[in-house]
């Protein structure tokens, strides 16, 4: 592991024992306060060692993300009791039920827009965020991806969802939302842990206000014509005193935005990646569709082209069209 993610770590650690040696002073002669404890202090000493983050049976690398997501853990995935990987298993199952439960309705139709996406992590849990938000009269959509994979990325995730919903409900500007959530994320993730973000107000005139946070280009079509909206800033989370640009467009009926994560862009297949300009020429030749039939061509055309080989990361599509 990296050593900011080791000081992280050690931090987390001397915190979760101070707060323990707290509670054991007002509840003393509780034992399984006692005996998780002795397993932060074990912990603490594998650290001072150099040994922390190996395995105690192979002493082969315990996976990252199962440390990050719990820094008591001592043994790799393929050193697990049958009790534990079951354990594992339903922790595993639950999460990725609570994740899905995040997830918008599907082809949400609201103030003049109507929508479609398409959510496939690779593992039970995914680092890619998506989300419609429909409030006060305007929809807001976003769309990104955490760094990072499995339970860590799934959680910082999680975070995302909650923040902006809770941001966007005190009614404060899209720029000032992604200014909040840029620092909270600055000073309570680790270091280079990020977040590539498309976010936007979509009002039921057609006008769009839309963040680019170094995500993926977003395609827009408009009026047939078809452009992409880079990105105009840096990941949320990478320096906390970042300013983020805007950019505004103006949709007439059946006019649409595509979103998309780097399993769409980074798919491979005999000829190579997919790649953005494969991406634009699709979009733009099914420009006449309805937001679903986006969403159903991409997929189609993503597995001629990938054909047996597997995905490698998180895929997640949306389509927004100004149906008004």
């Amino acid at each position: 592991m990296a050593a900011a993610e080791m000081s992280f770590l050690h931090s987390q650690l001397e915190e979760r024992k101070r707060r323990l040696e707290t509670v054991i002073t007002q509840t003393p002669d509780d034992a399984n306060l006692e005996a998780l404890l002795r397993e932060v202090d074990s912990a603490l000493n594998r650290l001072a060692a150099g040994t922390y983050g190996l395995c105690e049976t192979c002493h082969d690398t315990v996976e990252r993300d199962r440390l990050l997501a719990d820094p008591l853990i001592r043994y790799c995935l393929d050193h697990l009791t049958e009790l534990e990987r079951a354990t594992l298993q339903r922790d595993l199952d639950l999460a990725s039920e609570l994740q899905r439960g995040l997830l918008p309705p599907a082809d949400l139709k609201v103030d003049g827009w109507e929508t479609s996406y398409h959510y496939a992590p690779l593992g039970p849990v995914s680092g890619d965020y998506c989300d419609l938000y429909p409030y006060n009269g305007q929809l807001f959509f976003m769309l990104g991806d955490v760094s990072g994979k499995g339970v860590a990325a799934s959680m910082r995730m999680t975070q995302l969802h909650a923040l902006f919903r809770s941001l966007i409900g005190m009614g404060l500007p899209l720029a000032e939302i992604v200014g909040h959530i840029n620092c909270f994320l600055s000073s309570s993730g680790l270091a280079g842990q990020y977040a590539t973000l498309v976010c936007g107000r979509a009002k039921p005139g057609g006008d769009v206000e839309l963040f680019n946070a170094g995500h993926l280009p977003v395609v827009a079509v408009e009026q047939g014509s078809v452009r992409l909206l880079e990105s105009t800033g840096f990941p949320l989370g990478m320096f906390r005193e970042a300013s983020f640009t805007s950019a505004h467009v103006q949709l007439s009926g059946g006019d649409l935005l595509f979103l998309f994560t780097d399993g769409l862009s980074e798919a491979q297949g005999e000829d190579g990646e997919y790649g953005v300009e494969r991406v634009t020429n699709l979009i733009g030749r099914q420009a006449a569709c309805c937001a679903a039939g986006v969403i159903s061509a991409c997929l189609e055309d993503l597995r001629g082209f990938a054909g047996s080989n597997p995905g490698m990361d998180d895929l997640t599509l949306l389509a927004i069209r100004h149906a008004a």
